[in-house]
């Protein structure tokens, strides 16, 4: 499965990805609002790859999308999908390498991954949490089209403290509605 965009490729995980993997995994920055500890050792990194080769997109469970740059073959993030038991909704969830923040590159990728699930694969939801500290994170999914629907106060421990968890979605009806799709069309589907 692959989804292609005007400056990324979205991609199955491979075995050599692992050291970009651990490399901004590793990054505090980036691991401050994940569930995963820094530094993220190349072992983790490497047990994490070989479970994302296996992963199957079209079944219930995690897929992530490897996020690369077009033109250079650069691993700069991924995108995952948790695909629900029906088959017709998804949370999502995002990565970025601090190098490659600030260029519109989650955007652009994690609006691909949308129209994907919403046009491609008839999803009715897509959701997505993120930490409220993240104002980063809130800013993104807002930017693509996504409803704040809750704010779940102390609600996961993590890393030593209770930490708020800000609730997002996103229905098909309003990707359509809005032009999501016109914004995503630039990711297009190939075998």
């Amino acid at each position: 499965m692959l989804i292609t965009t005007e400056r990324l490729v979205l991609r199955r995980f491979r075995l050599e990805d692992a050291g970009a993997l651990a490399a901004y995994r590793s990054d505090p920055a980036v691991a401050r609002y994940q569930s995963w500890n820094s530094p993220y050792s190349l072992d983790k990194a490497r047990y994490a790859v070989q479970t994302m080769v296996a992963a199957d997109p079209g079944q219930p469970g995690w897929f992530q999308y490897a996020v690369e740059l077009a033109d250079e073959n650069t691993l700069v993030g991924d995108v995952g999908v948790n695909l629900a038991d029906n088959l017709r909704q998804a949370e999502i969830g995002y990565t970025l390498a601090p190098r490659w923040q600030g260029h519109g590159y989650a955007t652009e990728a994690v609006r691909a991954v949308l129209d994907q699930l919403f046009r491609v694969r008839g999803l009715h939801k897509v959701s997505a949490e993120c930490d409220a500290r993240n104002a980063a994170s809130a800013r993104l999914l807002e930017r693509v089209g996504f409803t704040r629907e809750g704010h779940l106060r102390q609600h996961t421990w993590i890393k030593n403290e209770w930490t708020d968890d800000l609730l997002y979605g996103l229905l098909s009806e309003e990707w359509f509605s809005t032009g999501g799709e016109e914004q995503g069309r630039g990711g297009r589907r190939r075998g």
